[in-house]
């Protein structure tokens, strides 16, 4: 898979990285990794503002790392697939070993 990865996945790859080279976005994920949430429930969670929190979900939609659905008149958020999950996770029990 590796030897086989495009110039397109490679930088589609590089994007990820680059949402998840920030703490808040990680923990958003994590919030996320437990249940779907609105952006509200989200805010409320990490005590910060509808907005932060709204323009930290785009940067995390845009790369394709969570997904959202409207559901009346709110938009719950969700982690894309199991992908992410296992990328977060390995990347905290990784920092998390002494090297």
């Amino acid at each position: 898979m590796l030897k086989t990865a495009g110039g397109r996945h490679l930088e589609e790859a590089a994007r990820m990285f680059d949402a998840l080279s920030d703490v808040a976005r990680l923990r958003t994920l994590m919030l996320l990794a437990d249940k779907h949430l609105s952006v509200s429930e989200i805010a409320a969670a990490e005590e910060e503002k509808i907005t932060t929190v709204s323009a930290r979900l785009q940067v995390l939609h845009a790369a394709r790392l969570i997904e959202r659905q409207r559901e009346g008149k709110s938009v719950i958020y969700r982690i894309a697939d199991d992908h992410v999950l296992t990328l977060v996770r390995n990347a905290i029990a990784h920092a998390a070993e002494r090297h």
